[in-house]
């Protein structure tokens, strides 16, 4: 399988909507990373990482039913699909194991 890499803003939004599974959709996107990471980011920058992700089969969408709030808009809603969750899964054990090699790390035990 060819690897796809990911940029840090593409990973937290990747994080974002496996976080928010099932009500994945850009403006809570963009309210999940304000209070997770204290980042402010705009809506176009969510939209542009979304299509980003789904070019690279990272994740789905597909659109919602009408909502009172919105005015009977529907929302475009986004999930994780295997490649995405398997890149996440890597992308995790590489960081694990690239800060287990930090001397002085609280993830390396050994040097404590």
């Amino acid at each position: 399988m060819k690897r796809t890499y990911l940029g840090e803003f593409e990973e937290v939004v990747l994080l974002i909507v496996a976080i928010l599974e099932g009500d994945a959709y850009s403006v809570a996107i963009t309210h999940e990373i304000a209070e997770q990471t204290g980042r402010s980011v705009r809506l176009n920058q969510i939209h542009a990482a979304l299509q980003r992700l789904e070019e690279k089969g990272m994740v789905r969408s597909e659109m919602g039913e009408p909502t009172r709030e919105r005015g009977g808009r529907r929302k475009r809603l986004f999930a994780v699909t295997d490649t995405g969750r398997q890149t996440l899964q890597d992308i995790q054990a590489i960081r694990a194991n690239l800060w287990d090699k930090v001397p002085n790390s609280p993830n390396n035990v050994t040097n404590a």
